[in-house]
This record gives structure tokens, C-alpha cells and sequence, in this order.
């Protein structure tokens, strides 16, 4: 009977452990994809809002705020998950010189028996735009 009660203690102990193997991993492939997502959404959205008259004509590099917050919330929009919900925060977008300061928060939650563990995920990036001459 004592061992029994071992066996159920182990296997109890292993199907707990693959959970949170499983809930880790679940938190650290969401954290993986949002900043990749953040670097390639940012970059591809600065060049979209990329000046190009400007710099044709007086060789001024500037972006287009507007054309930025537009393009970088469509082109997210379109790559991130649909099950989670984002808060896209625009801190700071330069028009001359091209810098912008962002951050991006979204949540993975589990539940383990009657308890629900939520973790907020926050990614940032500051970004500046480089043209090569």
C-alpha cells in the first residue's frame, strides 16, 4: 500500500511538472514572436512612412508620422495572434531625425484546478532609421 501511494505521488508529481513545462514554454514562445514581430513591424513600417521627395530633393530624412502609426498598426494587425488582445503604446515618433519608442503588452493565461494564472508580457523597442548613403 506504500508503495502505491508513491507511485500516485509520482505520477501526480510528473503530470504537474509537464504543465508548467507546457505553461513556460507557451509564455516564452508568445514573448519570442511579439519581439520579433515588434523589430520586423517597425522597421518595415518606417520605411513605409519613409519621406522619399524630401530626401530627393534636399536629402533630408524624415517619415511621416501619421503614415507611420497607420502602417504599423495594420501590418501588427495582420501578423499577430488573434486570440490575445494587444495594447499598442506610442511613446515618442520623430519626424526629423526618424525615431520612434514603442511597446507592446499582451497576456498568457493557464489555469491550474480553480486558479487562473495571467502574465502580461511587455515588449519595447526604440528604433532609429538608418539610410545608407
Amino acid at each position: 500500500m506504500k508503495e502505491s501511494f508513491w507511485g500516485i505521488f509520482v505520477v501526480g508529481l510528473g503530470i504537474l511538472s509537464i504543465f508548467f513545462i507546457v505553461l513556460f514554454q507557451n509564455l516564452t514562445n508568445t514573448d519570442e514572436h511579439n519581439s520579433q514581430l515588434l523589430k520586423e513591424v517597425t522597421e518595415a513600417s518606417m520605411w513605409d512612412a519613409f519621406d522619399y521627395a524630401s530626401y530627393r530633393t534636399n536629402g533630408t530624412i524624415r517619415i511621416y508620422r501619421e503614415k507611420f502609426v497607420e502602417s504599423f498598426i495594420r501590418r501588427y494587425a495582420e501578423s499577430a495572434s488573434t486570440t490575445r488582445n494587444y495594447e499598442i503604446k506610442f511613446y515618442d515618433i520623430n519626424e526629423s531625425p526618424p525615431k520612434v519608442s514603442l511597446s507592446v503588452q499582451s497576456g498568457v493565461a493557464g489555469v491550474v484546478g480553480r486558479t487562473e494564472m495571467t502574465f502580461d508580457l511587455q515588449n519595447r523597442i526604440d528604433a532609429i532609421l538608418e539610410v545608407p548613403y
